[in-house]
């Protein structure tokens, strides 16, 4: 059976052209999700700039992460709690690990656009802990960790393809069923590197969201209100909460 392998490819001072091309590779690979790139897509100047010392890995897969390869496949083209579960997939080495990471970071990206959603990543404490400066991300979640839930364990695996999986290829998040309801994956991984069918599409479910906003006839005194809506139109209400000034509480599937 195919598993994730804890593997680090570190750059250091006296790192070789032949480490730094390892690792240029390992980052691609990791961060865009295993697909194929032709040489017309390559950074070229990042690639220069983290060659002659310029930038470090931790900014090359910054600039990975922004470049348009990567937007054109998960954020245009995927629903958005597929987005967010790929971004930690890629970024992170993990998979999310209940409702509120995933409707944190998509507030974020509704409030702060695209890039503020991806240095919420690479500038976050558990990024620089866990990969720093030099170190190309992987995935964490082969093996259990001291502090690591098991649920986080059972998640990060069940995104897992197989090396020969490719992250672009589904469009529709695997985990919205396992975190809205806060239950656990059933790991069934490939067991030659296959793909296997995706979860329901995030638009075809129906939210709650619960938002605590002041009210009109008294600014002093605030309530909840509950907002249901279709994953279609979730991302529209969240951009109308915002305008109107209320503060979303909770994003939770109801159905």
């Amino acid at each position: 059976m195919s598993v994730v392998l804890d593997a680090q490819i570190e750059l250091r001072p006296n790192s070789s052209l032949d480490d730094i091309n390892i690792a240029i590779r390992a980052v691609y690979k990791q961060v865009l999700g295993n697909p194929h790139i032709m040489e017309s897509e390559r950074l070229v100047t990042a690639e220069s700039q983290l060659c002659n010392g310029t930038i470090t890995i931790r900014e090359f897969v910054r600039t990975v992460a922004k470049s348009e390869f990567y937007r054109d496949r998960y954020f245009e083209s995927c629903s958005p709690y597929r987005f967010i579960e790929l971004n930690f997939k890629h970024l992170l080495g993990r998979a999310p690990l209940d409702q509120s990471e995933i409707s944190e970071h998509i507030r974020l990206c509704i409030e702060g656009g695209y890039d503020a959603e991806i240095d919420s990543y690479i500038d976050s404490q558990e990024y620089l802990e866990k990969f720093g400066d030099n170190i190309v991300p992987y995935y964490r979640g082969a093996k259990s960790q001291v502090g690591q839930k098991q649920i986080g364990y059972n998640r990060t695996l069940s995104i897992y393809q197989g090396y020969a999986g490719v992250d672009s290829a589904f469009k529709d998040s695997r985990l919205t069923e396992a975190i809205a309801t806060n239950s656990g994956n059933k790991i069934d991984l490939p067991s030659t590197g296959g793909r296997r069918s995706a979860y329901k599409d995030a638009t075809e479910k129906t939210f709650k969201i619960v938002v605590k906003g002041s009210k009109f006839d008294s600014p002093r005194r605030s309530s909840n209100t509950e907002y249901i809506v279709s994953g279609a139109k979730m991302t529209p209400q969240i951009q109308r909460i915002h305008r109107s000034g209320g503060k979303i509480v909770s994003i939770t599937e109801i159905d």
